[in-house]
């Protein structure tokens, strides 16, 4: 079981407009991949089975009253976490938090399975800061090359004024798109169907409180590589 965004048709009754609900979705399997789902491509690909996060049972929503607020400097920095660091610089950056979940993965699937090989970390999750840094090896070294904010727990962060964390995808969206046409800067999207405008560096996405959606974003160095 997982969940998505739910998607409607908009006013003018055209185009796909996202909606504030979250709505179940599933994956059912043959009995031949129910005998060994850990080690079958759909269930690694729906949720890596290998490594799940710990869950902190951080499901309420905080306030923007109780949230710390961080400054952004496009594709240099996210609060205290500067693009580049490594992960003992992104721990001491958040006064020494131990990730509470941690993932990576080995260069070929059999060195999971108790053969040699140097794992490779990708993420480390902050549960009590509300972020996750997401790390990649331009030198052979992990090095922070984007920050998730969590919709439910992270800092928020705001652009030209708007809050970008904890807000219900719609309202975010209707400010977004009312600042791009104010200033004529030319609506563009994100892959997630988010509008901002150009040179943001950042991935605006939805996560799950209860069965509403509220924003995340993910903020990118400018050398990472997607």
């Amino acid at each position: 079981m997982g969940t998505a965004l739910e998607y409607g048709i908009s006013s003018n009754g055209h185009n796909p407009e996202r909606k504030d609900r979250m709505i179940t979705s599933a994956l059912f399997v043959s009995a031949e991949l129910a005998e060994s789902p850990y080690e079958t491509g759909p269930v690694l690909h729906w949720c890596d089975v290998r490594e799940r996060e710990k869950n902190s049972g951080s499901w309420p929503v905080k306030t923007d009253q109780e949230r710390s607020h961080w400054a952004w400097s496009p594709l240099k920095a996210v609060g205290p976490l500067r693009f580049g660091m490594t992960p003992r610089q992104v721990a001491d950056a958040l006064g020494g938090e131990v990730p509470a979940g941690r993932r990576g993965h080995f260069p070929y699937w059999w060195w999971g399975r108790g053969a040699a090989g140097q794992w490779t970390l990708t993420d480390d999750r902050f549960e009590q800061t509300g972020v996750t840094a997401h790390y990649w090896y331009p030198e052979g070294l992990p090095a922070l090359g984007a920050v998730t904010v969590h919709g439910r727990t992270g800092p928020q962060i705001a652009h030209a004024g708007i809050p970008l964390i904890g807000a219900t995808p719609s309202r975010l969206d209707e400010a977004m798109s009312q600042h791009i046409k104010n200033h004529d800067l030319g609506l563009l999207f994100t892959p997630s169907g988010s509008p901002i405008p150009p040179g943001l560096q950042c991935d605006i996405n939805t996560t799950r409180a209860g069965d509403t959606a509220i924003s995340e974003v993910t903020f990118a160095s400018a050398d990472w590589e997607l």
